[in-house]
């Protein structure tokens, strides 16, 4: 009997070795590339790329040293208020039809947006996996799923991403994207190697330096500066992180990906300027780690250093990635958008917003509560 007993431990510990196996199997491949050739070579040109890693425009630190062991215990054990206390409402039929001539936006969760300008259709850091992470069984996991599957998006005319962070750049995704669509990603510099190994072919990739732009289906795509960092491992700041200007004839859109308040704001106003809709972030932020997060008070500053009309809040509601209770970002910047005149599009998951006829917002996050 107890040799029966140690074979059937070993056949549950092979089994279970080798589960835990096929569920790592993708790992390497998560992690992304490594520059080389060229593409390395116009890293290493870059006037952001100093002392082998990319650099901030004004310095930033990720954490106080020696916090992370604290900061990371209680993100894994003080869950109050971070999730929603019933299912988050979706779309997947909006009412408003897109803008074939003017300027329409489908926020689809977390920093992915569809914006419709003029006809021509960008997608921005689109996320459709259930985590942002390396591994299937760990890692933030969605608070709602996908208002819509990735079959049902229309056809895209560029792919935008922000940063190679999981939460911005998902493998999946990215994969499915190579396979059902024909747009080309752009990208800052260094993310082309990860495109390169997930399948993207090179005539699809589009890397640029800060200020660099680049025409894409008639639009005049500019990446712009961030304050924020980069890396799928433990290794920082070897690919380069930004954000998005994009101009139509008529119109220009900003999208700010992640990145903590700063005076670059200002100066991509002066310069790329008034802004017809602005994306920013909202939500992720912490007082451990203030230069890489803005709070709702900030993307509200920025927005105003932007000379932005109407502003769209992402990075909140689908992943938890801080301590704040769920609804604190929409929450404050309500209030902030009230006290300083700001016209605000808050919509949920999946629907569609016209910029230039945004409904009054409608509060439908305080209808969930907090658990």
């Amino acid at each position: 009997m107890a040799g029966r007993g140690s074979v059937g431990r070993l056949v549950a510990g092979g089994l279970a070795l080798a589960a835990a196996g096929w569920a790592l199997r993708d790992v390497p491949a998560e992690l992304g590339g490594r520059a080389a050739g060229e593409r390395l070579a116009r890293v290493l040109r870059s006037p952001r790329f100093r002392d082998g890693a990319f650099r901030n425009s004004v310095p930033a630190d990720l954490v106080p040293p020696g916090s992370a062991p604290a900061i990371l215990a209680r993100m894994l054990l003080d869950r109050d208020g971070r999730r929603p206390a019933g299912p988050v409402p979706l779309v997947d039929s909006p009412a408003t039809p897109p803008s074939e001539t003017g300027l329409s936006v489908v926020w689809y969760g977390h920093a992915t947006t569809l914006v419709e300008i003029e006809g021509r259709r960008v997608l921005f850091d689109p996320v459709w996996s259930e985590r942002a992470s390396p591994v299937p069984m760990a890692g933030p996991r969605r608070l709602h799923p996908p208002p819509v599957p990735l079959a049902g998006l229309p056809a895209l005319d560029a792919v935008a991403i922000s940063h190679d962070h999981y939460d911005h750049l998902d493998r999946a995704t990215v994969r499915a994207l190579t396979a059902t669509q024909t747009a080309p990603f752009l990208v800052p510099l260094g993310i082309g190697a990860h495109l390169e190994r997930w399948g993207v072919p090179s005539s699809r990739i589009v890397e640029l330096d800060w200020e660099e732009e680049a025409i894409v289906a008639g639009l005049r795509f500019t990446s712009t500066a961030a304050r924020h960092f980069s890396g799928r491992t433990l290794r920082r700041n070897d690919t380069l992180w930004g954000s998005w200007v994009v101009a139509s004839a008529q119109r220009r859109v900003f999208y700010a990906g992640d990145s903590g308040y700063f005076d670059g704001y200002a100066r991509i106003g002066a310069a790329h300027g008034p802004f017809d809709l602005t994306l920013m972030p909202i939500g992720a932020y912490s007082p451990s780690w203030p230069d890489i997060h803005m709070d709702p008070e900030q993307a509200v500053a920025a927005h105003l250093d932007l000379g932005g009309e109407l502003l769209l809040p992402v990075h909140w509601a689908t992943f938890s990635l801080a301590l704040h209770p769920w609804a604190e970002p929409v929450d404050r910047l309500w209030h902030e958008a009230k006290a300083r005149d700001v016209r605000l599009a808050i919509p949920r998951p999946g629907d569609r917003i016209d910029a230039g006829d945004a409904p009054q917002t409608d509060p439908w996050w305080e209808l969930l509560g907090e658990m």
